[in-house]
């Protein structure tokens, strides 16, 4: 059984509440039953103080010479042993009673004392908490009466013993409530999170669950999907535009290409014709961007997916190799391919093979004459493919490395090469296509191309 369920649920603010509220519950109940205690304990003392009181009292008002039998008397009635009488001449030997000795915690000033010794008698011994006083007769004799402490300990036990009962009966039960209320809401952001994801990839017609139970969840999920459906409508608006624009005006430069052409052919020769063929190769350069532009929109159509099938990207790997190997040698370039065991994956063979034809040729035409570009395919750690461009070119600033990816971006170092900055458009909306990241690496001295492609 998988304990995230569990760790999510203490995660939550529910559980943090519910701590929170229990550790306040429990000190207020420690509180409270220690002031019951506290009250108990010196109501019980008290009482017990005047009964010693009372009783020292008594016995010293009796005759002198029927003390001792009085002292017998009532040491033999108390049965149950709680009581301890005793009288000791001033030299501290024993006259009468259950005590052998007067206990050093007990003065001559009449008080009523806390007893924390050994109370010995000529029956038994023990070692206890009890309450004493002791006085001075007019003969010198010394006077001793102390009752145990057991009552007023009893009632401590008994409210100790219920602050543990009742914090277990309490805290116990709201401890696994609060668990079982924590995973409602925790399961239901675990729902969120797996909607989100097709989201976070650029799927927009996904929505977030919502149940019928209308609480605060649901109001927030309700909110983001009436978002999602505003700015889906808005970007679909926005790449109908670009689609029709780049689709509308296709048709006209196209025509009018045909006619510079033509033109071109009725002025071969003169130097009109050199004029007529730059204007052509300015229209191709149009029409290509436009081509281009109508790609990145059919690729970041998802229903692409539905026609994946299990890839070999291997081979895929080796063809580019095989295609960009001798464009690499013209230019003195070093292309190294290491293809090792990959996992399998799923995807269309034909548009992986466009995405790193793209990476690859962008690595031969800005690594200068003599560098190297290596190509690199291993499993990673976490079982996954990943696939590594690496060149030996000016490399890309970390200020723009995520700026490439966006449409018609030219940096500093690639306004004079050709192209129309929509490649990397091309490679992004293919590697998210198909579930891929991708991201950019490197130095000043090349850049490093990374896709990572999870297993099927």
């Amino acid at each position: 059984m998988s304990l995230r369920p569990l760790t999510d649920a203490w995660r939550s603010a529910t559980s943090r509440l519910i701590i929170i509220y229990g550790a306040l519950f429990a000190i207020w109940c420690v509180v409270l039953l220690g002031v019951v205690q506290w009250e108990a304990s010196r109501y019980l003392s008290g009482v017990v103080d005047q009964m010693l009181a009372a009783r020292i009292h008594y016995l010293e008002n009796t005759d002198q010479r029927r003390l001792p039998s009085t002292v017998e008397a009532a040491s033999a009635i108390d049965v149950q042993g709680f009581m301890w009488i005793g009288l000791f001449d001033a030299k501290g030997t024993r006259i009468a009673g259950n005590i052998s000795k007067v206990p050093d915690d007990l003065t001559d000033d009449g008080v009523v004392r806390s007893v924390n010794a050994s109370l010995a008698g000529p029956t038994r011994n023990a070692t206890l908490r009890a309450r004493g006083i002791t006085r001075v007769l007019p003969n010198g004799d010394r006077l001793v009466v102390a009752k145990e402490s057991t009552t007023i300990d009893g009632i401590g036990a008994i409210i100790s013993r219920g602050l543990l009962w009742g914090l277990s009966l309490t805290l116990i039960p709201g401890l696994l409530g609060g668990i079982l209320i924590a995973r409602g809401p925790a399961r239901r952001i675990r729902a969120i999170q797996r909607a989100m994801e097709p989201i976070r990839e650029g799927d927009l017609s996904v929505r977030l669950p919502v149940t019928r139970g209308g609480d605060e969840v649901d109001l927030l999920a309700a909110t983001v999907n009436t978002t999602l459906t505003e700015i889906e409508r808005l970007l679909g608006e926005v790449k109908g535009v670009s689609d029709n624009i780049a689709h509308d005006l296709r048709t006209p430069l196209t025509r009018m290409r045909t006619r510079l052409y033509r033109l071109q052919q009725q002025f071969e020769g003169k130097p009109e014709a050199e004029q007529l063929d730059a204007c052509v190769a300015e229209i191709d350069t149009v029409l290509g961007r436009f081509r281009a532009l109508l790609r990145v929109s059919e690729l970041e159509d998802r229903q692409r997916s539905a026609c994946f099938e299990n890839m070999d990207l291997g081979a895929v790997l080796r063809n580019v190799h095989e295609f960009y190997a001798p464009l690499a040698e013209d230019r003195g370039q070093l292309f190294e391919v290491e293809v090792g065991r990959l996992p399998p994956l799923r995807g269309d063979p034909q548009l992986m093979f466009e995405a790193f034809a793209n990476l690859v040729g962008n690595a031969i035409k800005f690594t200068p004459n003599g560098g190297a570009v290596r190509l690199v395919a291993l499993t990673d750690p976490a079982g996954d493919a990943r696939v590594d461009i690496a060149d030996t070119g000016p490399g890309i600033p970390p200020n723009e490395r995520e700026a490439v990816f966006r449409r018609f971006y030219r940096g500093d170092e690639t306004r004079t090469k050709p192209g129309c900055g929509l490649g990397l458009a091309i490679v992004s909306a293919i590697v998210r296509l198909h579930g891929f990241s991708l991201s950019v690496g490197g130095n000043e001295k090349g850049a490093v191309f990374s896709v990572t492609c999870p297993a099927a």
